[in-house]
Parts: structure tokens; C-alpha cells; sequence
């Protein structure tokens, strides 16, 4: 899986939610549109765990969470990449909102509680991102990039 190949694949997400509230109708319509069983879903996990594999994606660890920023923007998002397993992640807030794509590789795993798919967290939001029940790739898109670690 080569950097450019991922982009494209992730671009088939951007392009088309880019501009749009990040709110809960926004993750409705990404559940809708690219729900976990559809081939984009599939292709983003198998993409991500072959460049893993690899060592050009989540090659950085802090307090048991690889981790690594893939993209630095793609129609206005910022592409992250975390691998994660039953651990509570450093607290930040998103000044603009996140977009996480949940992807379960092992166990029944949740991020925050909620299983595989997507999960937007609108502006002015925080939380200390949390998998529970096993391990999760989760892919972050952050308008312009944004993020804060409130070191809470």
C-alpha cells in the first residue's frame, strides 16, 4: 500500500463531506453511505494494516498508543491514524470537530463506546479517546488540522 494509493482511497471520503457541518447528520449520512460492510470500509482497514505492517503508518508510541499523522491535508483534513487497544487515550479538545472511522481488528472493540463505523464529534468538543473490549484502528480527519491536548 503505497502513501499515494492511501490517499486516493481516503480522498473518496473527503471530497465528498468536505464543507459540511461536522454534526450528527453528517455521521448518519457517512453510516449510510460507506457503512461497515461496503468495500470503502474494508479497503481504509486493509489499507491501514498493510502500510501498519509496512512501517509508513502509526510508526510513533506514547503511553501504549501508536500513532502517526499520514496526511497533512486533503480538501481541508488532516488524516491521523491510531492503533489502540483497551486504553484511555491523553485528553484534547477539537477546535473544529473530528471525524473518526471506527475499525475493529480485535475483540468487539469500541472507541468511546461506540463499535465499528463513523462517529463525528462536532467544534468546540474534547474527550480522552477510549477503546474499550480489544483493539481498534481509528482514522481521524481534523478540519485543517486541528487539535489541542489539553493535558487534563
Amino acid at each position: 500500500m503505497s502513501k499515494e494509493a492511501f490517499q486516493e482511497l481516503v480522498q473518496t471520503v473527503t471530497s465528498a463531506i468536505a464543507g459540511k457541518p461536522l454534526d450528527k447528520a453528517l455521521a448518519a449520512e457517512l453510516n449510510d453511505q460507506i457503512p461497515t460492510g461496503s468495500d470503502t470500509f474494508k479497503n481504509i482497514q486493509s489499507a491501514c494494516e498493510a502500510a501498519i505492517v509496512e512501517g509508513w503508518m502509526c510508526d510513533q508510541e506514547y503511553g501504549g498508543i501508536k500513532f502517526g499523522r499520514v496526511i497533512k491535508d486533503i480538501d481541508g483534513f488532516s488524516v491521523d491514524v491510531v492503533h489502540m487497544a483497551d486504553v484511555v487515550g491523553p485528553h484534547h479538545r477539537h477546535p473544529k470537530g473530528e471525524i473518526d472511522l471506527i475499525m475493529p481488528i480485535e475483540g468487539e472493540a469500541k472507541f468511546d463506546n461506540h463499535g465499528a463505523g463513523w462517529v463525528v464529534y462536532g467544534p468546540d468538543t474534547a474527550h480522552n479517546p477510549t477503546v474499550t473490549e480489544g483493539t481498534a484502528l481509528v482514522l481521524y480527519l481534523l478540519p485543517d488540522g486541528e487539535i489541542e491536548f489539553t493535558g487534563q
